[in-house]
């Protein structure tokens, strides 16, 4: 049995077995396209960052000259469309997103439909039933640590902090934390 690291499954024997053991064919993954250009980055309201951004390749809101997202803390919704293209599905196959680099959960929906929440690695969902043919629109909503807000809020030139605590556990001075989407997000065939 393959385990990527921090997995865990309960195995159930609901009858006993005369055999010993069971090999089970080993699963291929093969790259179908990797999800490259601009997303559409919503942020949560009142927590410092402007309503949207544009994000030509992603990257940790950290590297971001505004200093709105990149001192960012709550949920973003990143958005964009994808094409899929028939012939891409290799038959008797499952189609996973994965979504690389994630800081530090994500929910992901596909064409309206909630696949649920990743936050351990890999950060893989299954879109097989979600994907169709063509024109898909992929919502990715991350949500990152309150690290960086709070590192935000103890600059010197800061007139309204957007958060509170009765002790100061980081300095103006410490260093931010990678936080968002970070990539690369993939679609992969796995058979």
């Amino acid at each position: 049995m393959e385990l990527a690291p921090n997995d865990a499954v309960f195995i159930v024997f609901r009858s006993h077995s005369q055999q010993q053991s069971l090999k089970l064919p080993i699963k291929t993954e093969t790259l179908l396209s990797t999800v490259e250009g601009p997303w559409k980055v919503g942020f949560q309201q009142v927590r410092g960052a402007p309503a949207s951004a544009t994000f030509d390749t992603l990257a940790s809101f950290t590297e971001n000259p505004d200093k709105g997202i990149a001192y960012f803390s709550g949920t973003a919704t990143y958005t964009r469309d994808i094409n899929f293209n028939r012939k891409q599905r290799i038959k008797g196959a499952q189609v996973w997103m994965d979504l690389g680099e994630v800081k530090n959960l994500a929910e992901v929906i596909v064409n309206g439909k909630n696949l649920g929440i990743v936050w351990k690695k890999p950060f893989r969902v299954n879109v097989t039933d979600a994907l169709k043919p063509g024109k898909n629109k992929i919502e990715i909503r991350v949500t990152n640590l309150w690290v960086n807000r709070l590192i935000g809020d103890a600059q010197p030139d800061v007139e309204h902090k957007i958060t509170y605590t009765t002790m100061p556990f980081y300095q103006a001075g410490s260093k931010l934390v990678p936080s968002g989407l970070l990539g690369p997000v993939k679609l992969i065939s796995v058979k």
